[in-house]
């Protein structure tokens, strides 16, 4: 057994010489066979899996290239690359007020993922055409869900679901509802996303939940599908940036009438920024489904409590929102997260190159302990620092200032841009190489951990966002507050009414966290977008990035408001930790040992046995780093430092580093939406341009004043 869907792999490949091949190019005329389709139940079921899997193994949008520009893109994450206007890679690209002169679009990762997606699609569209004309469809689609209309309801969303992506990245793109017809032309998002809700609702009465029957998380259910409703409705109603240049009628609703907007922007490069007026009615629907959604998940729910007892060593644990996340690394081949409506499954030791894109950085190589990890997303430090409570669980669950070697030691993650792979600053720490119990070192990008596509949180803060937009903050509150105080020792935080106070509602409260929850996952720079703060947040971390290296350069520590410091140096030193502790890779750090160099912060140090994995390490002992002064000045040359030098720890660069590179930190950060263009309320525009090669086979132009090279 393995994490990929459980089916056989004849029947995979029976579709596949059935004439799949023909309806992937999305320019095709063909069509499959809808006899050969259902000739069983199987063969239906092994033509939905077949789909799945273009989906798995679309990486980009999950894990690398294409999935990196999200998190490169918001204000709580930044790339690890030195700033460079012509970068395939750098956040200027994704802001264009005054055009596209610096970038080719035609280079860069993610370029084919368009294509990709209607490969997807055209998959899906087979099987729900197909559907659609057996005589007796009507008696499948009546009354409680059977097996027949959820593989239907699943095709329908896993259609639903590419829509979203190619709406959330493309804006109005080709809306292509028939197997064999050809992806051209541009049509409404707005309508694409109505068509698509609507579908979605039609569906879920006759799908089955995660627990009802054989039906898991690892395929598209009904909870997901009453999520994926609500997510649709967001975006839907939610802000973007969309064309002048299409011509008065063509932002149309599903039924074909005429959109207005409230824009926040003037116009200016073809585009204005806005939202449907009537948004307030599309995010009703999602208030519905949403509701349905947490008042039956199914087997998925929100785990309140760790259910790790002490490890083998005498780790301590005592984190739920870490196990998570430990379950996604999991060795068993049919585990799942418990908190997962949705995730995308991986063969133990066979795919999924998220830990080495996204996840804890690591300067090894293939064959090396752990393997190379460049870890393109790092956190920013106002995000670290600034934004978390110090006793919050997600802090040191998600973000992590210590990466890897690739000879099994833990190493500091320095602010030295230059320092490819361990510069930079802290790292997402949710995906580590050290955490999958036998990890394949062979082959770069070979980790096995699952993607957690839709996970439950995401439901209850969606719904309190929903409430809070609509103005109930009396109903936004439990859903927030649920979420929140989890991440908190024993499941409440004390301060919950002072954080909301602190945020200034509760729907800025619900939008930081979000931030908090969903770091390093590809979501903020969304969340960013469509609730109409892009440009605001671009100019104002702009403006906090700049305090905080003047703050360090001229005092030699910044001092956050939750009595953080950031400082321009740290003292640290390598140690046994297994002969000191009895392993090597920590866990939650204990309420008694907070003041441990080793143990704290939590979440970081090393796989506790390397050697047995890469033998050439067997023998290596000073695995670990101590840190000292972190979160708190210690003054070079002071009584304290020298006592810390007499124990053997050095002074390391830590936040002084930034001044060097303060481009790439702070003062071109959302380079291409300036201070200038803010005042003027010009529209950030944030949509991916598309390739010359998809402008000329399907007709489609790029509009804002992109480059067609």
């Amino acid at each position: 057994m393995n994490k990929v869907l459980n089916i056989t792999l004849a029947s995979v490949m029976a579709f596949t010489l059935a004439g799949c091949q023909d309806f992937l190019d999305t320019s095709s005329s063909s069509v499959t066979d809808r006899d050969f389709v259902f000739s069983s139940e199987e063969s239906a079921r092994g033509a939905l899996y077949y789909g799945y899997e273009t989906l798995r193994a679309n990486g980009s949008l999950h894990s690398v290239g294409f999935f990196w520009h999200p998190v490169w893109g918001s204000d709580i994450e930044d790339s690890q690359d030195i700033y460079n206007e012509g970068s395939a890679g750098i956040q200027e690209k994704w802001f264009y007020p005054s055009g596209t002169s610096n970038y080719n679009i035609n280079t860069g990762e993610g370029t084919e993922v368009f294509s990709k997606v209607y490969e997807t699609i055209a998959v899906a569209n087979s099987l729900i055409n197909s559907f659609e004309k057996l005589p007796n469809f009507q008696e499948l689609m009546t009354g409680e869900p059977n097996n027949l209309s959820d593989i239907y309801g699943q095709a329908v969303a896993l259609r639903a679901t590419c829509y979203w992506e190619l709406c959330r990245w493309y804006g109005d793109v080709p809306h292509v509802l028939n197997a064999g017809e050809a992806a051209q032309g541009l049509n409404s998002r707005y309508a694409i996303y109505d068509y698509h809700i609507r579908k979605l609702m039609e569906v879920e009465p006759h799908m089955f939940r995660p627990g009802e029957g054989t039906t898991r998380a690892d395929v598209m259910n009904r909870t997901y599908v009453q999520g994926l409703i609500g997510r649709l409705c967001l975006y839907n109603g939610g802000y973007a940036t969309r064309r002048t240049d299409l011509g008065a009628d063509f932002y149309v609703d599903g039924d074909g009438n005429k959109l207005s907007f409230d824009d926040w922007s003037v116009e200016k490069n073809n585009a204005i920024y806005g939202r449907r007026s009537d948004w307030k009615e599309v995010f009703q629907i999602a208030v519905e489904y949403l509701e349905a959604c947490l008042y039956n998940s199914g087997s998925v729910g929100l785990r309140f409590t760790d259910p790790r007892t002490k490890g083998a060593n005498g780790e301590e644990y005592g984190n739920p929102y870490q196990y998570i996340f430990h379950q996604m690394h999991a060795n068993n081949s049919i585990a799942l997260a418990d908190e997962s409506i949705y995730e995308i499954p991986f063969e133990y030791n066979g795919g999924s190159q998220r830990p080495a894109y996204i996840g804890r950085p690591s300067t090894g190589g293939n064959g090396q302990a752990p393997c190379v990890a460049c870890g393109q997303d790092r956190i920013q430090v106002h995000f670290y620092y600034g934004w978390f409570d110090n006793n919050d669980l997600r802090r040191d669950a998600s973000v992590s200032v210590t990466g890897s070697t690739g000879g099994g030691q833990e190493q500091i993650q320095s602010f030295d841009r230059s320092a490819w792979g361990k510069g930079c600053g802290p790292g997402t720490n949710k995906w580590d190489w050290n955490r999958i119990e036998n990890p394949d070192t062979k082959t770069y990008g070979n980790s096995a951990i699952n993607v957690s596509y839709m996970r439950i949180s995401d439901i209850y803060l969606m719904l309190a966002e929903i409430y809070a937009a609509l103005g109930q903050d009396g109903k936004a509150k439990p859903h927030l507050a649920t979420v929140h105080n989890r991440a908190f020792p024993g499941g409440v935080d004390p301060n919950f009414d002072k954080y909301i106070a602190d945020c200034g509602s509760v729907y800025d409260a619900v939008l930081k966290e979000r931030a908090l929850e969903f770091s390093g996952e590809g979501v903020r720079r969304f969340d960013i977008i469509r609730t109409g703060i892009l440009p605001k947040v671009a100019v104002e971390t702009r403006r906090t990035m700049n305090a905080i290296i003047d703050g360090v350069v001229t005092k030699g520590y910044y001092t956050f408001e939750n009595g953080n410091q950031l400082p321009a140096y740290i003292w640290t030193k390598m140690v046994d930790a297994k002969k000191e502790y009895g392993y090597r890779l920590t866990t939650e750090t204990p309420a008694d040992k907070k003041e441990d160099p080793v143990l704290f912060p939590g979440w970081r140090g090393q796989h506790n046995d390397w050697g047995s994995v890469v033998p050439a390490y067997a023998d290596q002992n000073l695995t670990n780093v101590a840190i000292k002064g972190l979160f708190k000045y210690i003054a070079p040359g002071s009584p304290e430092a020298k006592a810390l030098e007499a124990e053997g720890y050095i002074k390391t660069n830590w936040a002084v580093d930034m001044d060097a590179y303060r481009d790439s930190y702070a003062t071109k950060l959302f380079a291409g939406y300036t201070d200038e263009d803010y005042v003027a309320k010009n529209p950030p525009i944030h949509l991916l341009p598309n390739t010359y090669q998809v402008l000329l086979n399907t007709g489609i132009t790029n509009g804002y004043g992109f480059k067609q090279q």
